[in-house]
């Protein structure tokens, strides 16, 4: 998967788990973006670590979405649990 592919591919990623998660998460799509493919790097890394193979495929494979949108879920749980440390 190509540069741009993996971004769209972490911007939709990231809408979905904002979308998935209760409450408001902050932050504009470019957040979105940024914390959605941290996360479909993260989700990738973690499933390659428990299934032992390489879980980010092509675009259109579903365990690559599914690892995507897993991974982008923890990372905006670690995201909301550090700004809402901040505001407390």
């Amino acid at each position: 998967m190509g540069f741009i592919g993996f971004l769209i591919l972490g911007l939709i990623a990231g809408a979905i788990a904002k979308a998935i998660l209760p409450g408001r998460q902050g932050g504009g799509w470019i957040a979105t973006l940024i914390l959605g493919v941290i996360g479909a790097w993260l989700g990738g890394f973690i499933g390659g670590l428990i299934f032992g193979f390489n879980t980010i495929g092509t675009f259109f494979e579903i365990r690559t979405w599914v690892t995507a949108i897993v991974g982008s879920i923890i990372v905006l749980l670690i995201w909301g649990a550090i700004v809402h440390r901040r505001r407390a």
